[in-house]
Parts: C-alpha cells; sequence; structure tokens
C-alpha cells in the first residue's frame, strides 16, 4: 500500500501549481507534516524531479506516524484536485479548443485563459469554472 501511495504522490506533485483553498497544498502538508524526517534523512537531497518523495520512500520504514499521516493527506488533496481539474476539462473541452488551443499547458495557463474568455465561454464551462472557483 505505501509504495502505491508513493508512486502516485511522487507522479503527481510535480504538476500541481496551487490548489484553491484555504489550507496547504500538498508540498506545503509533506514539507509541515515531515520537517524531522526532511531534515535527518534528506536534508542533502536535491528538490525537484521527486527527488524528496523518492528519499522518503527510502526510508518509509522509519517515518513518524506524523510524517505518514502528512503524506497520505497529502494524496488526498492531489485526489481532490486531479478530480476537480478532470471535471472541469470535461465541462470545458470544446472552449478549451475554441479559446486556449495555442496556449501551454501548465502552470495555470489554461486555467487563466478560460478566466479571460469567461465571457465567451459555454454556459457548462462557466458554471464549473464558477463552481471550482468556488472551492
Amino acid at each position: 500500500m505505501k509504495k502505491v501511495f508513493f508512486v502516485i504522490v511522487m507522479f503527481c506533485i510535480p504538476f500541481v501549481g496551487e490548489i484553491s483553498s484555504a489550507q496547504d497544498g500538498p508540498v506545503e502538508t509533506v514539507a509541515k507534516g515531515c520537517k524531522t524526517e526532511l531534515e535527518s534523512y534528506c536534508k542533502d537531497v536535491t528538490p525537484g524531479e521527486g527527488r524528496i518523495l523518492a528519499c522518503l520512500y527510502a526510508r518509509s520504514d522509519k517515518l513518524s506516524a506524523g510524517c505518514e499521516f502528512a503524506l497520505y493527506e497529502a494524496s488526498a488533496q492531489l485526489e481532490h484536485f486531479i478530480a476537480t481539474l478532470t471535471y472541469l476539462v470535461n465541462e470545458c473541452e470544446e472552449d478549451l479548443v475554441n479559446y486556449c488551443s495555442d496556449i501551454k499547458p501548465g502552470e495555470g495557463r489554461l486555467l487563466d485563459c478560460l478566466e479571460k474568455n469567461i465571457d465567451k465561454v459555454s454556459s457548462r464551462c462557466k458554471q464549473a469554472f464558477q463552481r471550482v472557483n468556488k472551492k
């Protein structure tokens, strides 16, 4: 179970920009919840490309309950983010093609494009965009 969890988190965190909510995002959750482990086991690891999570995974037998909880919380946050993003893409697929096809995906650029074109997008997309922004 831990192995599957780490793989999911390792591959998803690099693709998540900001999650619109009052709580910390997955990176901050892991950084806070695993602070001791990060300082003890991973202080010399260069961040990026999943290396920090790989370090934690390599020492999974030594993680505190608080760190394990933080990793599971980050996984739940990522799952929610992916579900929200999937919903938005499904509702706005045609609008993304019509108004944002020249925009490079990543770093929130497609969401910015939808927001800039909110007066032109379909009612379905507009409603989905408003629902997502309220969360």
